[in-house]
């Protein structure tokens, strides 16, 4: 009876040894979330405004992102309210920003790929070139200087 008792006993220990092992995890990561890594993220969304030098958006602006790497060029025209989004651009790239309207240009802005913003956001002002500036006040007085030449001969020929 006491080897029947000794060995019932033996045989119940295994039997719960074995049933604890297939429940016990031995050791890899397991089932908990606490010891998983979050997903590295690899993009990010550009966005942003385009106004001129009174804060005023500027709709249908051009938004250049150019990687100066591979000179390759995403644009994007702006909404109403001056706004632009480039989704999915990559984390581990620099790029360059800027916009034009009508000729004007803004200054080129950076998003780098150090800059750890999930969504960095990149205000640009679109101002006059002064080059294009002067171009365009020496086309206005010669317009006007024509204008007052075409006067004064329509003048002597009414006998004025």
């Amino acid at each position: 009876m006491k080897n029947a008792f000794g060995s019932l006993l033996f045989v119940m220990f295994v039997a719960c040894a074995c049933s604890a092992q297939l429940t016990i995890p031995m050791g890899g990561t397991g089932s908990s979330d606490t010891n998983r890594k979050p997903a590295r993220v690899t993009s990010r969304t550009v966005t942003g405004s385009v106004t001129d030098k009174n804060d005023k958006p500027i709709p249908e602006a051009i938004v250049y992102l150019k990687n100066p790497k591979t000179m390759a060029m995403k644009t994007y025209i702006t909404q109403n309210d001056g706004s632009y989004r480039f989704p999915e651009v990559s984390n581990n790239t620099d790029y360059e920003v800027y916009a034009q309207k009508d000729g004007h240009k803004s200054g080129t802005k950076t998003v780098s790929q150090f800059d750890d913003r999930p969504n960095p956001v990149i205000n640009l002002q679109v101002t006059m070139n002064k080059a294009l500036q002067h171009a365009l006040v020496a086309r206005i007085l010669a317009w006007v200087d024509f204008q007052a030449r075409v006067g004064s001969r329509s003048a002597v020929r009414a006998g004025r």
